[in-house]
């Protein structure tokens, strides 16, 4: 299974990019799709993650900012992000994991893709 995360690059702040997520080899739809980011010196971050059913959590930073969707009938994931902020600035991680009697579970990491959001 390969996760192939696309999207990522140069931007001015308060401008938008949008990021994809396809995961590869997976005959069975993951249950959850997440993005995460880590910027250099910080621990790997929530941003937002996506159940089947639809059920959205964003992180505090990025609500009203960045959606995420999804196709559910694929295994894959978007995130569109608005009015980005240099803090914004980080490698952006998907993962596809689990969700099941409201608790998640990480799963597979796919590579990175660079954001960097100057001022």
């Amino acid at each position: 299974v390969q996760l192939q995360a696309s999207g990522g690059g140069l931007v001015q702040a308060g401008g938008s990019l949008k990021l994809s997520c396809e995961v590869f080899g997976s005959p069975n739809i993951y249950s959850l799709m997440s993005w995460y980011r880590q910027s250099p010196g910080k621990e790997r971050e929530l941003v937002a993650d996506i159940t089947y059913r639809g059920k959205i959590d964003y992180a505090d930073p990025v609500k009203g900012r960045f959606t995420i969707s999804r196709d559910l009938t694929k295994n894959e994931a978007d995130l569109q992000m608005s009015d980005l902020k240099p803090e914004d600035t980080a490698v952006y991680y998907c993962n596809a994991g689990d969700y099941g009697a409201g608790e998640k579970v990480l799963g597979q990491w796919g590579r990175g893709t660079l954001v960097t959001v100057s001022s």
